[in-house]
């Protein structure tokens, strides 16, 4: 081991490492991947397999440890089943030859840097190959939390909002913004931090409604956020007025004199619009009711063409909208009402002198029929 010390320089200069899967000659060393990303505290298994054609005496496996900028250190070697560990590293690496594979445990975030591995075949002849593998460390990422500023909502058009993505443990954390599911990219609204932990929406608008979460990963591990959706303050948008009966055009209504109709007044909103409904008369507005529904009593409508108005406020963005419609009352109702009366009088007369008619002709024919003979 001593020996081994004080020539490992000069071996060092003579060394050639390769970073692909080395043969030499009949021997060859391979890796499944030349980075591995581990986890701190967790074991680490660095797998090799090897294969030569040639008869061996003696196998000889090496396993070194490089940080960058630095001189590779001497982890610990065999030579056919004989291990030969550094002593300040003998309880943290495992090797069982022939096997050349390298157990770590446990892996700690010193641990991260190039390991490289040497395999000697000793025959007729000495054949060697070597590979060379980086080892990440990581800690796990928590569980992110979103905050959002400010708290309370904001207004469209009016305010900004900022989400913060905060995580509690782990390394070399990449964040990803997800709103309904889908990542988010920067434009002209959304902008994100240096290490897009943060993003800024300016300005605020309606179509920002949403649900938003973040996805914090790093090379061993992943999570999301739950989700959280922000409260934006917006409208009156869309304003429109229906009715249960009548018969609409445009924003014309024509309703049967005698019938009650049911206007609504709907508009989208956050928080709910306060309505209330004018009516204009004599060149004369003034409101007759509050709430989004309206009923008019076609009968009590002095007139034939009544102008009517909804008009919808949102008391938190400050935004107000209008709609004019026109109420037509008929008088269709009441002329079919008037030809069934006189429908119904005709008939009556009709049965009348019929049944007058039907009861002469019977008196007749009893008095015939009783009536004594003069003959006797």
């Amino acid at each position: 081991i001593w020996s081994f010390h004080l020539e490992f320089p000069v071996f060092l200069v003579l060394f050639s490492f390769h970073f692909y899967a080395g043969i030499c000659s009949a021997l060859r060393l391979t890796v499944p991947s030349h980075t591995i990303h581990g986890i701190e505290g967790q074991p680490l298994h660095l797998t090799v397999d090897y294969n030569f054609n040639t008869t061996a005496s003696e196998i000889q496996i090496i396993w070194l440890f490089e940080k960058p900028q630095s001189i590779p250190k001497y982890l610990l070697g065999s030579v056919n089943q004989s291990v030969v560990p550094d002593l300040e590293y003998k309880h943290k690496f495992t090797l069982i030859p022939p096997n050349a594979s390298l157990m770590i445990n446990p892996l700690h975030v010193t641990d991260e840097g190039n390991y490289i591995v040497k395999v000697n075949v000793h025959g007729n002849g000495t054949i060697s190959a070597n590979q060379k593998i980086q080892v990440t460390v990581d800690v796990p990422v928590a569980k992110p939390v979103v905050q959002i500023e400010p708290s309370s909502g904001v207004v469209e058009y009016v305010g900004n909002m900022t989400l913060t993505c905060t995580v509690g443990k782990g390394t070399r954390i990449g964040y990803q913004w997800m709103k309904n599911g889908k990542p988010m990219h920067a434009s002209s609204s959304y902008t994100f931090s240096p290490n897009n932990d943060t993003l800024l929406i300016v300005p605020v608008m309606k179509e920002d409604i949403g649900n938003y979460s973040c996805f914090a990963t790093n090379p061993v591990s992943a999570m999301e956020s739950e989700i959280i959706a922000p409260t934006i303050f917006y409208g009156p948008y869309g304003l429109t007025v229906n009715s249960d009966k009548g018969l609409k055009v445009g924003e014309v209504f024509t309703v049967d004199i005698g019938e009650a109709i049911l206007f609504d007044c709907s508009a989208d909103s956050n928080p709910p619009n306060t309505y209330s409904w004018i009516r204009r008369a004599d060149n004369t507005t003034h409101v007759i009711k509050y709430g989004p529904h309206l009923e008019v009593l076609s009968e009590k409508v002095a007139q034939t063409t009544v102008d009517y108005m909804c008009c919808a406020y949102n008391n938190v963005t400050g935004k107000r909208d209008e709609t004019h419609f026109t109420v037509i009352i008929t008088s269709v109702g009441l002329e079919r009402l008037a030809q069934k009366g006189k429908s119904l009088s005709s008939l009556a007369v009709i049965t009348g002198i019929s049944l007058f008619l039907i009861l002469s002709m019977s008196l007749l024919f009893l008095w015939k029929r009783y009536q004594p003979h003069k003959g006797r």
